[in-house]
């Protein structure tokens, strides 16, 4: 089965999605899971191949109508619970 990619957005990708990307990074490894990982900027994100989006509030409103794959809202990227809860629950639905 392939590796789901899960992309994180900020507003211009060199920035607070990296600090996500890190983050989810942190809950792959310290659950056994595998995903490939990458940052993009809300100008381009979905022009880039995803299985997901995960990205903040303001930004998802700018995407969501557009996206054809799930768009994963983060309120807060320095809240690591919140990441983890979201990440494991995307990828639950992912491997059904």
């Amino acid at each position: 089965m392939a590796l789901p990619k899960i992309q994180c957005v900020c507003g211009f990708g060199c920035g607070s999605s990296l600090m996500l990307r890190m983050a989810i990074d942190d809950v792959l490894k310290k659950n056994g899971l595998e995903a490939d990982t990458l940052v993009g900027d809300v100008g381009t994100c979905l022009s880039n191949p995803c299985d997901v989006i995960f990205i903040s509030r303001d930004l998802a409103e700018r995407i969501a109508d557009r996206a054809e794959m799930p768009v994963v809202i983060i309120e807060n990227f320095m809240d690591n619970a919140e990441i983890e809860e979201k990440v494991l629950a995307y990828l639950n639905e992912f491997n059904k």
